[in-house]
């Protein structure tokens, strides 16, 4: 079955934006700011994003390894392609009933990590001088 949207029934059942965007800012060279427009919070490691927090629609956008973008998307209605994203790499997960604060943490590592593993010699450098 290919979900392409998901209107939640409940939203904020589970992590609340807030708690998302906290548990983000701590992480090692993580910065915050709104580039796009006033609703999406976005998150950068070292200037690469690996988070997009919709506040008006209640997901964040999550990079993923694509095999498992496809398994999640199979077994959670809540998490879909991402929204105006490559749909191969990168998931629109909602904070609705049903997902565990464990598993969006975990998600967000999994994008975190995403990220930081590609950095360049030269920015995993300095990654690792902060």
């Amino acid at each position: 079955m290919k979900v392409t949207s998901y209107k939640p029934e409940k939203i904020l059942k589970t992590m609340n934006i807030e708690e998302l965007r906290e548990y983000c800012i701590t992480k090692k060279g993580v910065t915050e700011g709104f580039p796009f427009d006033n609703t999406s919070l976005v998150l950068k490691v070292m200037n690469k994003i690996f988070a997009i927090i919709a506040l008006d629609k209640h997901f964040v956008n999550l990079k993923c390894d694509p095999e498992y973008a496809i398994e999640l998307r199979e077994k959670y209605a809540q998490i879909i392609p991402g929204y105006h994203m490559n749909k191969q790499q990168w998931n629109s997960v909602y904070f609705a009933e049903g997902l565990s604060d464990d598993l969006i943490k975990k998600l967000v590592d999994d994008s975190y990590d995403l990220i930081v593993a590609k950095f360049t010699k030269k920015l995993k450098k300095e990654f690792d001088e902060l």
